[in-house]
């Protein structure tokens, strides 16, 4: 059988090693310590944002983020119904409310349009948003000068999920760094890894001091042990942090490599009608996380189905894009606002493997695949 290509695998660059050697020659594998400070200095130098918690995941991030703004049962929280399941899962763990709402056609993200016609309503029920949590979807930054304009106008504090868009830009600034909060990941599929983990980002030193309490059992700063709140175990560990700081020296090359893939894939299969989310103007710059196809099943003659079936006969992973919120057994009779574009993209996308390990070996195989299955 042919080697296994799999859709967004760890590379480790070889310095992995080094740091981790260091962390187990100290003697000091635990939850403090100088990796997690350097880690977290990393990122808020990269991102610009001047205070950083790290946590061992973009969910319990995000969980924070929410806990951060007072977030309680009952409280409506905006977001976007097209994206991963843990985009929406720490807005029921407070008991709040999630209105999912829907993408527009451009980025795929949330549509400014109907994020204002849901706050309207929630304000016609007499139940102000707490929150917006905006995805920026597989490395693609959302329409951020409206949405944001549209948080201001409400006065509702905008948190931003960039878990998938380490490194994207938009107007040269970082996603993540538009809103109150913003929080990457870095589990094994995501541009960097620490192998499970995330960090919480904001311009609010305060934010960032509750939210690491938190994370930390909200251990009161006594000789002796006292929690007058509710505390998580969400922090992440020095052995995390020294593999982030391996990653991190590759990032930039990370990202090159996976926009390359775009490229190749845009360049080869758009010839024959496949289709591909655009960055619209110079203003959006996606990491590419993930390169992902429409299909035109009846200008093809072939579904994303077809396709995910040859490449797996040939031993190659993709994916279909995420299954809308509203459309899950879980979330499906939330509030939703939209024009089933979600709906679409799904019945008619898939995820093609992004890996910045790709050889040009690797990419002329799955093309040729998709192109074979197309013509026949």
């Amino acid at each position: 059988m042919k080697q296994r290509i799999w859709l967004s695998p760890p590379h480790l660059t070889g310095k992995e090693i080094v740091f981790l050697q260091e962390t187990l020659d100290a003697n000091w594998v635990t939850v403090v310590g100088a990796q997690i400070e350097k880690f977290a200095a990393i990122i808020s130098n990269y991102t610009q944002s001047p205070y950083v918690t790290l946590c061992n995941s973009g969910t319990s991030a995000l969980h924070l983020a929410l806990q951060v703004l007072g977030v309680k049962r009952g409280d409506f929280i905006l977001t976007s119904t097209f994206t991963f399941v843990a985009s929406v899962n720490p807005i029921k763990y407070l008991g709040a409310i999630p209105v999912l709402i829907e993408s527009e056609k451009e980025t795929w993200n949330m549509s400014p349009q109907f994020l204002e016609e849901s706050i309207l309503w929630c304000i016609k029920q007499g139940n102000k948003p707490k929150a917006i949590v905006l995805v920026h979807l597989y490395g693609m930054p959302a329409q951020l000068n409206k949405i944001c304009e549209i948080a201001f106008k409400y006065d509702i504090p905008l948190i931003e999920d960039a878990a998938e868009s380490l490194g994207s830009t938009y107007k040269k600034q970082h996603l993540g760094t538009f809103g109150m909060l913003g929080l990457h990941s870095f589990n094994g599929n995501k541009i960097i890894t620490t192998s499970a983990g995330g960090a919480l980002f904001s311009k609010n030193e305060d934010f960032i001091k509750k939210a690491a309490f938190l994370a930390s059992q909200a251990k009161e700063p006594t000789s002796f042990y006292e929690h007058k709140y509710l505390g998580y175990n969400y922090q992440m560990t020095t052995l995390q942090a020294a593999m982030g700081l391996g990653q991190f020296t590759q990032l930039d090359n990370y990202i090159a490599l996976r926009r390359r893939n775009f490229d190749f894939y845009k360049m080869t299969l758009s010839p024959f009608g496949i289709k591909f989310l655009e960055e619209p103007s110079a203003d959006f710059y996606s990491n590419r996380w993930l390169t992902t196809i429409l299909i035109d099943s009846k200008l093809t003659k072939v579904s994303p189905e077809n396709l995910k079936e040859a490449l797996e006969l040939e031993n190659i992973e993709s994916r279909f894009l995420w299954k809308p919120m509203h459309t899950q057994p879980l979330y499906n009779e939330m509030t939703y606002f939209g024009d089933h574009t979600s709906d679409k993209l799904f019945k008619s996308g898939l995820c093609l493997p992004s890996g910045s390990s790709l050889s040009e070996a690797d990419l002329k195989r799955i093309t040729s695949i998709i192109i074979n299955k197309i013509s026949n």
